[in-house]
C-alpha cells in the first residue's frame, strides 16, 4: 500500500509540475496581434521573423532584453540545419560534430569572451508550424532557459527536407550568443 502511495505521489507531482510548466508557457506566448500568426505555407524569411517575434516577446514578458539578429549566428544555425537533413541525424551533434561547431566555424567564438547555446526543433505539417515549435520550446525546461537566458544575440533558420523517414520535415534551429 505504501508503495502504491507514493507512486501515486510522485505522479501526482509530475502532473502539478507539467501544468505549472504549461502555465507558465502560456504567459509567454505571444497574442497575433504583436506577433502576426505565420502559416507554414509563408515564405521561410517570414517564418523565421515571427519566430524571432515570439522569441523577443517571452522574454520581454519575462523581464529581459530583445535578441538581436546577427549574421554569424544565422549562418550557422542554417548550416546547423541543413546538417541535420543532410546526415539524417536530429541531434545536437550531427554529422558527428559537437554542437558549436557551425557557431566556432562563423567566426562568432573567436571573441575573447563568449555564451552560446542552442534550440532545436523538428515537425511535420502543423506541428512544423512557427506556434507550435515555439510552444513545445516553452513547454522543455531546457529550451526555455535558452530563450529566456543571458544572452543578447541570436540566428534563427528553417529548412525543409527528409528526415528519419519522414518527407517535408521542418527543421528549426536558434543559435543563441553573447559577447561579454
Amino acid at each position: 500500500m505504501a508503495r502504491k502511495l507514493i507512486l501515486l505521489g510522485l505522479i501526482a507531482t509530475a502532473l502539478l509540475a507539467t501544468s505549472a510548466t504549461t502555465a507558465s508557457a502560456a504567459g509567454l506566448m505571444a497574442p497575433s496581434t504583436v506577433c502576426p500568426t505565420t502559416k507554414s505555407s509563408a515564405p521561410v524569411g517570414a517564418q523565421e521573423e515571427a519566430m524571432l517575434c515570439l522569441t523577443n516577446y517571452a522574454r520581454s514578458q519575462y523581464g529581459e532584453s530583445q535578441l538581436e539578429a546577427t549574421g554569424e549566428l544565422e549562418e550557422s544555425a542554417t548550416e546547423k540545419a541543413e546538417d541535420i537533413l543532410r546526415c539524417d541525424s536530429f541531434s545536437h551533434s550531427a554529422c558527428g560534430r559537437e554542437f558549436s561547431y557551425w557557431i566556432r566555424a562563423t567566426g562568432y567564438m573567436s571573441a575573447e569572451c563568449w555564451r552560446v547555446g542552442e534550440n532545436l526543433a523538428w515537425g511535420s505539417g502543423e506541428y512544423g508550424s512557427v506556434s507550435s515549435i515555439f510552444r513545445a520550446w516553452l513547454r522543455s525546461p531546457e529550451h526555455r532557459s535558452n530563450i529566456l537566458g543571458d544572452y543578447s544575440q541570436v540566428g534563427i533558420s528553417l529548412d525543409t527536407g527528409s528526415l528519419e523517414g519522414h518527407d517535408r520535415t521542418r527543421v528549426w534551429t536558434q543559435h543563441f550568443g553573447l559577447h561579454c
